[in-house]
């Protein structure tokens, strides 16, 4: 059952210039991104810093307005989308779908205690009873492994590890059934993030949790996800599911990416594929294929006529002109 389908996503923010502030362009951050997720799935948004991964999650979760595309949640057999929604509308659903952020710090009132930051919640929601409320804290302190005499210390008392801990208890709090997790464990010491990787995979599996990870660490995301999506300068170029797409990827950007993932034996020998030029501005991207620039496969069609997401079988999709005709060269690695 999908839980989650987005449907030719764009975000585009706007570009003015000179006294009068005339709009003279715009950033298309996000340019027609469709994918689902379903219930218990855990389906991974990746690419490279400024390729829009982010700004399509926070869009998901209407903190930004999108420019248009559906964003269409089902919750108890009724589907909804909330791309039009004004503020007012969309508390009702906000219960349903939290988000765990980057940094665990810049997430947390420093002058709040941690029974109240994860109680507050609760009492937006209506859980006006004080001792409901500690009762469910310390619940949920209890399923994120820490202890209860935590309720009353402040943010900066607690490691990163914690402190993200803290963060997803919160998101727990309103029993939500979508958990965007924007790079959660990016900024925490490696040791630590195995924790956290682990702590989400139980309560993925306790809860029946759906998972949007945005990451762009390709190891972590072998790890935690069903299904990956690569984002290349605010388009979908591929979708499959994760061992199809570490194994046999069709898109060369998905085959570049792969290529720098270090290898953990140090004597493998490892060919780096290394892209020529720059990532593209993306408020003047190329005409045709986005990513034609620096692609060593590109022809004069790539040049001008932009691809679809192209459905190579077994739920794997490839926005590129040539995706079956480099699938039968056998470009990228061998089953």
């Amino acid at each position: 059952m999908t839980i989650l389908d987005v449907k030719n996503l764009k975000k585009y923010f706007p570009i003015h210039k000179g006294l009068l502030r005339k709009l003279v362009g715009h950033v298309k951050a996000v340019d027609d991104v469709s994918f689902s997720v379903a219930r218990g799935e855990t389906l991974a948004l990746v690419g490279e810093s400024g390729c829009g991964k982010t700004t399509a999650s926070r869009c998901i979760m209407r903190a930004l307005q999108p420019s248009s595309g559906e964003i269409n949640i089902t919750i108890d057999g009724k589907t909804t989308d909330l791309a039009p929604l004004q503020k007012a509308e969309l508390k009702p659903f906000r219960r349903h779908m939290q988000m765990v952020f980057q940094d665990p710090f810049s997430s947390l009132n420093p002058r709040m205690m941690v029974g109240d930051l994860i109680a507050e919640p609760l009492l937006i929601n209506g859980m006006d009873n004080e001792s409901e409320r500690r009762a469910r804290v310390r619940e949920l302190l209890d399923l994120v492994s820490l202890p209860t005499a935590y309720m009353n210390r402040f943010p900066h008392a607690f490691s990163g590890g914690q402190r993200q801990r803290i963060g997803i208890a919160r998101a727990l709090a309103l029993n939500p059934s979508l958990i965007v997790a924007d790079e959660p464990v990016s900024a925490l010491d490696v040791s630590v993030q195995a924790q956290i990787i682990n702590l989400l995979l139980d309560l993925q599996d306790r809860l029946g949790l759906s998972y949007l990870f945005v990451a762009h660490d390709l190891s972590v995301v072998k790890h935690v996800s069903d299904r990956v999506a690569v984002m290349y300068l605010g388009q979908l170029v591929e979708i499959a599911p994760t061992e199809a797409l570490f194994v046999t990827p069709r898109h060369p950007y998905t085959e570049a990416l792969l290529s720098a993932v270090p290898k953990p034996d140090p004597r493998a020998r490892q060919e780096r594929i290394i892209l020529s030029r720059e990532v593209a501005d993306a408020a003047n991207p190329p005409s045709g294929c986005a990513f034609h620039p620096r692609c060593s496969f590109a022809t004069d069609q790539c040049k001008s006529e932009r691809p679809h997401l192209q459905d190579l079988g077994q739920g794997h999709q490839v926005r590129c002109h040539h995706a079956r005709t480099l699938a039968l060269q056998g470009v990228g690695p061998s089953v």
